[in-house]
């Protein structure tokens, strides 16, 4: 490798657009690595790495140690609970997501897992497949028209999926302590401050906050027998804040009418998993920000903001520890 060139690694799931940008410097030597490296074999790599696009694999004080000439950590999404970010901050390393890349596709499955679960998609495929045609009026839907939803968080992707509630006439409440209320009201949304007083008054319950030490179990034994009987939970963000066991509970008691899960505790999660035995639970294996347009949309922003802090001139909005620029 010539020695002026800036070396930064990819993972090989990366899509190709993303990959076409880093390709098309001359000032930068591209390597190409497995998303499932395990440390042993990552490690040596980053003795001379300047950047590095992560997918799933972990990156914290170790890696960081490993990492003398670092000088940007990148995720391919916009979660990062498998990154140690105080550890890269102290080496004013800034961690990139990929902003607003997959918003859209995270928001249209959680409506979407809304919308099965209220129709009950899985039990009308199964009547025809089953030939009980005769047995349908015995499997009701429901219309979310004027149903509450409460959206759990109101980012890049709990905005979006309220917009979508709006748009199919329901009410939408919104919990989350870091936004201005105001700007909630002005979205047409409600703000509550207490999350135990909302959740008796949602039909559905949709988490989009990211997880934290703050909001791991955020919603556990206590606050499931808050919701309403027969409401649905609807989780794309991560597993853990969602206290499985609890979960499984309260689906299983008839409490909650269904859920529809993209994470879990542990991914992949074990075929054993007892949620999976339920009827009224829908699942989907942590696709949800995962469509041909957000790949594509997450890597050329991956790309861009490797090289924009490369090249000074970084993407602060797409920056999780902006303090590391000054």
């Amino acid at each position: 490798m010539a020695t002026n060139k800036r070396k930064v690694l990819l993972p090989h799931v990366m899509d190709q657009q993303g990959i076409a940008i880093i390709r098309a410097r001359d000032d930068i030597h591209m390597v190409i690595y497995p998303a499932g490296i395990g440390q042993a074999d990552l490690l040596p790599q980053l003795a001379d790495c300047a950047g590095i696009a992560l997918s799933g694999t972990p990156f914290k004080q170790t890696e960081m140690d490993a990492s003398p000439a670092m000088r940007v950590v990148a995720r391919i999404g916009v979660g990062y609970d498998a990154v140690e970010v105080p550890a890269l901050t102290v080496r004013q390393v800034p961690l990139m997501v990929a902003g607003t890349a997959n918003s859209t596709s995270v928001a249209e499955q959680a409506f979407h897992m809304m919308i099965a679960l209220a129709k009950k998609n899985r039990a009308m495929d199964r009547l025809v497949k089953d030939g009980k045609w005769t047995d349908r009026h015995s499997h009701l839907p429901m219309e979310i028209a004027g149903k509450t939803v409460l959206i759990v968080g109101f980012g890049r992707i709990g905005t979006r999926s309220a917009r979508r509630c709006l748009g199919f006439d329901m009410n939408v409440l919104v919990f989350d302590p870091y936004v201005d209320p105001a700007s909630i009201v002005a979205a047409g949304c409600e703000a509550v401050a207490d999350l135990d007083a909302a959740l008796p008054r949602a039909d559905f319950v949709s988490v989009h906050c990211p997880k934290s030490p703050a909001t791991i179990g955020l919603i556990g034994v206590a606050r499931l027998a808050l919701m309403k009987p027969g409401a649905f939970l609807v989780n794309t963000a991560r597993g853990g804040i969602i206290d499985e066991p609890a979960l499984y509970d309260a689906l299983k008691s008839g409490h909650l009418g269904g859920a529809g899960l993209d994470v879990f505790d542990m991914e992949p999660t074990p075929v054993n998993n007892d949620l999976l035995t339920l009827d009224t639970v829908i699942a989907s294996p942590h696709m949800a920000g995962v469509t041909v347009e957000s790949m594509a949309a997450m890597a050329v922003a991956t790309a861009q903001n490797i090289l924009g802090v490369l090249d000074g001139t970084p993407n602060k909005a797409n920056a999780i520890n902006p303090e590391v620029f000054g």
